[in-house]
């Protein structure tokens, strides 16, 4: 079940069960893409009605963010988990491990992947683990088709991307049907996962105040996205709960 929040379709349930969708569609289908959904996609998602389309087409629509979490609560009268990428990523390589799975790497900078390879390695000796950055511009059809080979040769059972939103997004839709795996977009997991960059403290999360951490170890970069895109997705979001209450008053 999914449920609406601005123009983005999220898929709602509890924390464990999302971990168990995950793999079963990992098994059950030859390919397919996850989108791991936060204030800032849901922005991107309102701006750009094609991206809008890439996300609703995943197969499964994480609430990443307790903002997204608090939001289907407040709209929808649900008490749903916060289903992060930085949560979701040690969690499935944890599993991997445990069931003889497979995880390639697509995305990031070859310092970070060997990071993350080095430690996952030494946490779980039996894990099956590959990895490709690729070059920071436009690939050309032979390059594209030397990626989709050699990540379908090491048939993994999930292709872990960090391409940054909207890139990893739009990258995991065109490659759906061509690559044989569940592709996940997890982003800037991949650099906490690496412990190159520090997670906020669990009393942030559960305040919905990581994006300020985040802002904080990099402002030059964040400043704008953030106070664009957070106050945007406020006021939308205001919006809508405008008229999901002018509609209960009128059933």
């Amino acid at each position: 079940m999914r449920k609406k929040i601005i123009d983005v379709l999220i898929n709602i349930g509890k924390y464990e069960k999302f971990i168990t969708n995950l793999f079963r569609l990992s098994q059950q289908s030859l390919s397919s893409y996850v989108c791991i959904c936060n204030v800032h996609m849901v922005i991107e998602a309102y701006q750009n009605d094609e991206f809008c389309k890439v996300v609703n087409q995943a197969d499964i629509v994480t609430p990443d963010g307790m903002p997204i979490a608090k939001s289907i609560k407040w709209l929808y009268e649900i008490e749903q988990d916060r289903v992060s990428g930085m949560d979701l990523m040690p969690d499935l390589i944890q599993k991997c491990a445990e069931n003889n799975m497979s995880i390639f790497l697509y995305g990031s900078t070859d310092k970070i992947l060997k990071k993350i390879i080095d430690k996952a390695s030494i946490e779980f000796q039996n894990l099956k683990i590959e990895s490709h950055s690729p070059p920071f511009r436009e690939l050309n059809i032979d390059e594209k088709q030397d990626i989709i080979n050699k990540i379908n040769k090491f048939d993994p059972d999930f292709v872990f991307v960090a391409l940054g939103c909207p890139k990893q997004e739009k990258w995991m839709a065109e490659h759906k049907g061509k690559i044989n795996s569940c592709m996940i977009g997890l982003g800037g997991a991949f650099e906490v996962y690496a412990e190159v960059k520090d997670r906020a403290p669990k009393w942030m999360q559960d305040y919905s105040l990581e994006w300020l951490y985040r802002l904080l170890q990099d402002p030059k970069r964040l400043f704008k996205r953030y106070f664009i895109t957070n106050n945007m997705f406020i006021w939308l979001f205001i919006k809508q709960l405008i008229r999901n209450y002018i509609s209960n008053k009128e059933i």
